[in-house]
């Protein structure tokens, strides 16, 4: 080896190794709070708004950070190890799970590294801070809501979800609301919080139930796919049905639909920036609350014009 391709494959090894330190070692400060956010993958409309949201809230904020996925909790739990290694400020995380991820989460508080956990809830109140949706306030509500305009008699099918505990604090919120209430429930089943299973679980319900008042679904996709269900069976029966979340679709058709009347109650991916707020809030040495509940405030005919955006997304 001649000594010009000797110097060249010296630089090379240099950089190569400059390169991998830089990766796996700290972040560069710029003086800002660098902030990271650790999410599921966008396995669902929502989800992707949530990450969407989260790397607008980077820009919005005027803070260093970094947005990444996961698609099972062993992954996600090295991403919060490599996050540590980055030296961020502070981390937010959206758990795929909450118990398998309690772990990690601990590793971050105990690296002195405050951790705001968004929306499902990691065991022991293993965070610095809690921001979430209110899940118990969309079936409350949403049962409210439907006892009002059934006058406390009727048949409801419930249009539920897989059995986590999303899904659990809104189907007992809606049981709650409803009990000494002549209203029945004629139904349940999981429509996996996609327009598709709202669409197909709806279509089963109809055929088994010759007589529906109305619809209690726990998401808007499901709703959405529950309405062209009823649509294309003719059904007039059904007077109401309800949504949860805050799609843009589900807006769009409270706004247009005139035959049944729709409701949703608010847990939007948008949440997400509150969360990055707070983060942000507690590097910067400010107070914040433990643990904050962001309300399922209604929306329908009357107020959609103030929620809906046509850019949203989702």
């Amino acid at each position: 080896m001649n000594t010009k391709t000797r110097v060249m494959a010296v630089t090379l090894v240099l950089l190569l190794a400059a390169s991998l330190t830089y990766a796996g070692g700290r972040q560069e400060k710029s003086g800002k709070p660098f902030i990271g956010v650790s999410v599921p993958n966008a396995t669902h409309g929502w989800t992707g708004a949530v990450i969407d949201y989260a790397e607008a809230a980077l820009d919005l904020f005027d803070v260093d950070g970094r947005v990444v996925t996961a698609d099972d909790v062993n992954k996600q739990a090295n991403d919060l190890e490599d996050l540590i290694a980055l030296g961020v400020d502070a981390i937010v995380i959206l758990p795929i799970e909450g118990s398998p991820l309690t772990p990690a989460a601990q590793a971050v508080l105990d690296a002195g590294i405050p951790l705001v956990n968004f929306d499902r809830e990691l065991d022991n109140a293993t965070w610095t801070a809690l921001v979430k949706g209110d899940n118990s306030g969309i079936g409350i509500n949403g049962g409210a809501w439907l006892v009002e305009k059934l006058g406390g008699s009727g048949k409801v099918f419930m249009l539920s979800g897989p059995p986590v505990s999303v899904t659990t604090q809104r189907d007992d919120g809606f049981r709650t609301a409803i009990k000494g209430t002549d209203i029945e429930v004629v139904g349940l089943q999981d429509g996996g919080y996609n327009r598709e299973g709202g669409y197909s679980v709806m279509e089963n319900a109809l055929v088994a139930n010759p007589e529906i008042d109305a619809v209690f679904a726990i998401d808007d996709e499901m709703a959405l796919g529950a309405l062209q269900a009823i649509k294309e069976a003719g059904r007039t029966d059904i007077r109401y049905i309800t949504g949860a979340g805050g799609n843009s679709d589900f807006f769009k058709t409270i706004m247009n639909e005139s035959e049944i009347e729709l409701a949703t109650f608010l847990y939007s991916p948008k949440m997400i920036q509150d969360a990055i707020e707070v983060a942000i809030q507690i590097v910067n040495g400010q107070s914040v609350a433990k643990e904050s509940v962001i309300p399922a405030d209604r929306v329908d005919a009357a107020n959609v014009d103030e929620y809906y955006a046509a850019d949203a997304p989702y």
